[in-house]
């Protein structure tokens, strides 16, 4: 970056393996760099590898990283004249940047006023609409009281989306009316976790498409270019596991289609940096429907820097800083195809169970094509306070098959010890037959690819109903099974009799990885559900004196920015209910007693 740049130093408002990202940027750049950390993230790499850091708060994401003052305090007593959003956290709100602003500071992004149009995935569409962009049938914000005729006009099944965010929090199929308010509740609640913003529409849902996006970039000359498409439809709920560029089996013809209707969206609201115009594409047709519109970086920008030679980091700073693209669209060129796997501290056997802990040991793959993007290091936690991926394996081929199997070559010699992760999975998923050849959708994942219990990492050969470990001075491990509303989960409970209040550690130490059939609770058949970690509760769904049957939901907990549904296995009459809705539980915890 030229020294006569008004840019100097950039703090960069995030955690995790995007502040270490937009760090290593900084440097070739020339700049000073200021970091950002909670009590939970003191020793993270981001840390140490910036020029300076400060301390905002405590672990919880609300009381440091979402705080708005605590972010420009930093900035102010650091010196710096840059602010880096990265992704999720503030990166999309609209207040943060205009506060960035209105401080005298640069927000790396686009202006307040089209993160907030954007933002809103209601006049996104509006805005789509206006441009020719085609839309899937939906509706504005609206209330639980306008949802049942609304529906009825579009058709099941439907989805409930939130209005603001992304990441695809806050969203719920809809398969007939009678599930209608509860999942409005369900989207609501969780859309206001992450976002801070309840507000939701509905939009009739797609069978079977493939998701794909295009990357855009503007700069402040009137420039806007496209980078080219990605294909992000290996999905669970709605987030994204393995993305890719380019995206595999389009035509031509519905390739110009994508990347004209994203530029053309882009230059309609002014979009000034990197952003990303996502679409639903109908496998087989030409046809394809807008989405939404993602106003910062997104995880996956590593494929498209791969297959362009790109650093698109580098390219937000230079876009921040006033100067112009330095290239035209005919210059951009796209070489081979790259792959993504995004590994998160999630047990896919348990349902994809988050399982927050120490990361013990941690060995990246090496050799030509592969990258590492990685937030911590040996001996760091996956904190239960934030989003449970802390690193990406991407690798770049000649060909999709070439990257592919790269890929899965280094998935295989990646080494994590202290907590599960989604990594052996997705080898077997990039190694699937759908996939290979490219006929999977955004269902795939949860319709076709269940989880083996025979590729499970120290799959255990005995079918014992209880696995008891030693410890030093603290009684014994026990493993055990918890119904929840997407299928049993594990969780290691220490102690014989865990009260209201007790923890438990989630380890997965190698041996370690046994299952539990047919028990119901730490103390055996009959015992009351358990919290399967440290979780907040968000409902309590039953009362004492209520006869209950097996299987009914008791509660609704949050953790990790996923609700889970906590089922009892056992029919009996509530004693006592132990779980206080709005407050903490630790792992191990009784919900209620039963009689």
């Amino acid at each position: 970056m030229s020294t006569s740049s008004p840019m100097r130093t950039v703090l960069v408002a995030n955690r995790g393996e995007i502040a270490v990202r937009i760090i290593r940027s900084c440097r070739e750049l020339g700049l000073r760099t200021v970091a950002v950390y909670s009590d939970a993230d003191a020793g993270a790499p981001h840390v140490r590898m910036a020029d300076e850091a400060v301390r905002i708060g405590p672990a919880p994401a609300r009381s440091s990283y979402l705080d708005v003052d605590a972010l420009l305090g930093a900035a102010k007593a650091s010196g710096a004249d840059t602010v880096h959003p990265g992704y999720g956290l503030l990166s999309e709100d609209a207040g943060f940047a205009e506060a960035v602003g209105a401080a005298g500071l640069t927000f790396v992004g686009p202006s307040p006023e089209v993160i907030a149009r954007m933002g809103d995935k209601v006049a996104a569409r509006a805005v789509a609409d206006g441009c020719g962009v085609p839309l899937p049938p939906g509706t504005g914000t609206l209330t639980a009281g306008q949802a049942a005729e609304a529906a009825a006009g579009i058709g099941f099944p439907l989805v409930v989306k939130a209005s603001f965010g992304g990441g695809g929090r806050g969203m719920r199929v809809v398969g007939s009316p009678a599930e209608l308010d509860e999942a409005m509740a369900a989207a609501g609640r969780e859309a206001g976790a992450a976002f801070g913003r309840s507000e939701v529409h509905l939009e009739r849902y797609l069978q079977r498409p493939r998701h794909v996006e295009v990357q855009v970039l503007g700069d402040g000359h009137g420039t806007v270019v496209h980078l080219g498409d990605r294909d992000c439809s290996v999905q669970r709920r709605h987030q994204k596991l393995i993305e890719e560029a380019p995206a595999p089996g389009l035509t031509p013809e519905l390739r110009s289609a994508l990347s004209e209707a994203a530029v053309t969206l882009a230059r309609t609201v002014g979009y000034v940096g990197a952003g990303t115009v996502e679409f639903l594409v109908l496998p087989g047709t030409s046809e394809f429907f807008f989405l939404e519109m993602n106003t910062r970086l997104q995880v996956e920008h590593g494929v498209t820097e791969l297959v362009t030679g790109l650093d698109l980091v580098a390219l937000q700073l230079r876009i921040a800083a006033g100067e112009p693209l330095p290239f035209t669209q005919d210059e951009v060129r796209i070489s081979g195809h790259a792959i993504q796997a995004r590994i998160a501290a999630e047990d896919p056997w348990a349902d994809f169970r988050p399982a927050p802990g120490t990361v013990s040991t941690l060995e990246l793959p090496l050799g030509p094509g592969i990258r590492n993007d990685f937030g911590l290091a040996a001996g760091g936690a996956v904190a239960p306070e934030y989003d449970s991926m802390f690193g990406k394996v991407l690798a770049h081929g000649a060909d999709r098959d070439s990257a592919r199997r790269r890929l899965v070559a280094a998935l295989g010699e990646l080494r994590v010890e202290g907590v599960p992760t989604t990594a052996p999975y997705l080898r077997t998923v990039l190694s699937s037959a759908s996939f290979t050849e490219a006929r999977h959708d955004t269902g795939s994942l949860e319709r076709d690819w269940t989880p083996d219990p025979a590729d499970r990492p120290g799959a255990p050969s005995g079918t014992a109903e209880t696995v008891e470990t030693p410890t030093v001075s603290s009684g014994t491990i026990r493993r055990v099974r918890i119904a929840t509303d997407r299928g049993p989960v594990e969780v290691a409970v220490l102690g014989r009799a865990p009260r209201s209040g007790a923890s438990a550690s989630p380890s997965r130490r190698p041996g370690r990885e046994s299952a539990a059939p047919g028990a119901s609770g730490p103390g055996g058949a009959g015992a009351p559900p358990i919290a399967p970690m440290d979780a907040t509760v968000v409902a309590v769904r039953v009362e004492p004196g209520q006869e209950i049957a097996a299987g009914e939901v008791v509660a609704v907990l949050e953790a990790m920015k996923m609700e889970m549904e906590i089922r009892s296995e056992v029919a009996g009459r509530v004693a006592e209910v132990l779980a206080v809705p709005g407050g903490p539980i630790a792992a191990g915890s009784p919900l209620i007693s039963l009689t």
